[in-house]
């Protein structure tokens, strides 16, 4: 009787540890699913970004835009400082963006 009822506890207690283990693991997995998730939303949020900010730019074909993580980077050669200030400002006012680099360069005549 007292060996039964070890054994009935040793299976319990093995069979606690393996549940125990198994939602762990679940856990980890929904965690990494998550986090996954988050990254290409925050890729199709960039891109969305991106293609904001190229269509309020459309006469700028010559500033390139770039956007990782909400930060928008623009390069390339401007006539003059008005247009690169114009072309912060408008990256600046666009929604997700968290910050502007300024890549831009004045074009010499």
């Amino acid at each position: 009787m007292t060996t039964k009822l070890i054994a009935r506890l040793m299976i319990a207690t093995a069979l606690s540890a393996a549940a125990a283990t198994g939602t762990a693991f679940a856990a980890g997995q929904q965690d990494a699913a998550l986090a996954g998730a988050a990254k290409t939303s925050a890729a199709t949020s960039d891109e969305a970004i991106t293609s904001k900010i190229k269509a309020s730019l459309a006469d700028q074909k010559q500033i390139g835009v770039t956007t990782a993580d909400g930060v928008v980077t623009l390069s390339g050669a401007v006539a003059n400082t008005d247009v690169g200030t114009k072309a912060i400002q408008v990256a600046s006012a666009v929604p997700g963006v968290k910050e502007v680099k300024s890549e831009l360069t004045v074009a010499s005549k």
